[in-house]
């Protein structure tokens, strides 16, 4: 998903993305430790995922308080 399309994304959509993504990075993790895992990339991209999710999350954040402070 890029960037784009997330920041369409409402806050409830985001706290959803950000759990499912959690969910599967915690499901990857263990995956790794077992040794099912065969796409070890998946790892860190998963990671990179949840970060864009929650900077957008943050900037809607704080675009609310910026209305709301005006």
């Amino acid at each position: 998903m890029k960037i784009a399309e997330i920041r369409l994304l409402a806050v409830a959509e985001l706290k959803t993305k950000i759990s499912d993504a959690r969910n599967e990075l915690m499901n990857l993790r263990f995956q790794a430790v077992t040794g099912q895992l065969t796409d070890t990339s998946r790892l860190p991209i998963t990671k990179h995922l949840i970060a864009r999710y929650e900077t957008i999350l943050r900037e809607h954040e704080l675009a609310d308080k910026k209305e709301g402070a005006v």
